[in-house]
């Protein structure tokens, strides 16, 4: 997805998500977020994307630890979340094409990675604010949902780190409906390997519209909310094995 589009994306989702925390409010529990209140919430993606501000902004082409997180509340705390997704989005507007400066995952570019990276950041955090409303998250679209499992699959899921492995070799498969896209995941003791491809049988298949198995994938819905073929057991393992978590 273009790099212009993405942070169209995360212009929107940043707005959701602050629209869905002052509704919530901050001691609403989050449930896809176990231990987390909306203030914690806020205190996170608000402390992300300042860090990810900083690696545009200041240039740094290593590791640059993430400040404290802050310890405003209420109207204070959302005040400080949209001064921070404001920052980003200026700072991802604004920088060159050719920025140089640190990243974690493949992608064309330092600023396409960025871009990318924080709206599906902010994305997926929305979807988090929205369910401590009680209620369902809202939309996500088709073409952003896809992008996301592409960069879920063969980002983070590619690097030696993931947790996603199995003694005997397996293969899943995800496949949206509504787009023309599909992957093959191959799971073994090394990391997982993933491939845009649909060639020859998997021992099981997720399907449903890319926004459900985005946040499937995500562990923002239960693997309930898409169709399961095949070992189900292999749909299970990723639900247990696949978090990402801020470190």
């Amino acid at each position: 997805m273009e790099t212009a589009r993405l942070i169209k994306f995360l212009v929107h989702e940043g707005q959701l998500l602050a629209t869905a925390a002052v509704e919530a409010g901050p001691d609403a529990t989050v449930p896809t977020c176990p231990d987390w209140q909306v203030r914690d919430l806020l205190r996170h993606i608000g402390m992300v994307h300042r860090w990810a501000t900083a690696f545009i902004t200041e240039g740094h082409t290593a590791y640059h630890p993430a400040e404290e997180r802050s310890d405003l509340d209420g109207d204070e705390l959302v005040e400080w979340f949209r001064e921070g997704h404001g920052l980003l989005v200026a700072a991802l507007s604004e920088a060159p094409a050719d920025l140089q400066c640190w990243t974690f995952l493949p992608a064309p570019s330092p600023l396409a990675f960025w871009a990318r990276r924080q709206a599906h950041e902010t994305a997926i955090h929305r979807t988090d604010a929205e369910m401590a409303l009680g209620g369902t998250p809202g939309h996500v679209a088709a073409e952003f949902a896809a992008d996301g499992i592409a960069e879920l699959l063969t980002g983070f899921h590619g690097r030696s780190r993931s947790r996603v492995r199995s003694e005997a070799p397996r293969s899943l498969r995800v496949r949206p409906v509504d787009t023309d896209d599909v992957w093959t995941v191959w799971v073994s003791t090394d990391a997982p390997r993933t491939e845009p491809s649909e060639e020859g049988p998997v021992d099981c298949e997720l399907s449903g519209t890319a926004e459900q198995l985005y946040l499937t994938l995500w562990n923002r819905l239960p693997l309930s909310a898409v169709s399961v073929t095949g070992e189900a057991d292999l749909a299970q393992l990723w639900r247990d094995m696949s978090a990402i978590t801020w470190s």
